[in-house]
């Protein structure tokens, strides 16, 4: 999923090397968190949103079929 991640966000940033995500798993959550450059958080949120909200319905879609509940979140 980490990479499914790094995937989505690497081509709409323009600093890609700043790219992180670290994952934090308790008993019946995972929780991705995910970083960018102060530059590029526009991008990866969109207007309104709809870039960030865009991609964690990507990742929640993928994330499905597993049994604990996933989180995205986009911080700086």
């Amino acid at each position: 999923m980490k990479e499914l991640i790094e995937t989505i966000v690497k081509p709409l940033v323009d600093f890609p090397e700043d790219v992180l995500v670290k994952v934090l798993e308790e008993e019946n959550r995972v929780t991705y968190q995910l970083s960018v450059n102060k530059t590029d958080m526009g991008k990866v949120i969109g207007k309104q949103g709809r870039v960030a909200k865009a991609i964690r319905t990507v990742v929640y879609a993928a994330g499905s079929s597993q049994q604990k509940k996933i989180f995205l979140e986009i911080a700086e």
